[in-house]
């Protein structure tokens, strides 16, 4: 089997092991494998989608980083219908988006937020 090494902040790491013993994985690797495989499944339930659809994005994200979500948003203007931001404790955002266009460019923004290692959680629903 491949070795993959990855790096994580110390709050992940304890998140890690906190999932680890709260389900019963026998270690830190198949925790990852798990998650791994969440994602997998997410990203190829979402590549059926094509056409016209109307989708709910929702973001948590601290509020340091609005810059962030303020320029990837602008980009998408012609695929958001509405835009909801509330502030949580903790120094936290909620943004819900409410889409509405082809699948392609609303996969094209969920995945901006996803990979931009910004967002503390990034969900794509389609209606």
């Amino acid at each position: 089997m491949p070795v993959v090494s990855i790096s994580v902040n110390e709050k992940m790491l304890e998140e890690i092991d906190r999932i680890q013993e709260k389900l019963g994985f026998s270690g830190r690797s198949e925790v990852i494998r798990a998650g791994v495989r969440m994602l997998i499944a997410d990203t190829r339930e979402k590549e059926k989608f094509t056409g016209e659809i109307n989708s709910i994005l929702l973001l948590v994200h601290h509020q340091d980083v609005e810059s962030v979500v303020t320029q990837i948003k602008h980009n998408f203007e012609d695929i958001t219908t509405t835009q909801v931001h509330s502030h949580l404790k903790g120094g936290k955002c909620l943004e819900i988006f409410i889409l509405d266009g082809e699948a392609e460019r609303i996969e094209e923004l969920a995945g901006f937020f996803l990979t931009s290692g910004k967002m503390e959680y990034v969900k794509l629903i389609v209606a």
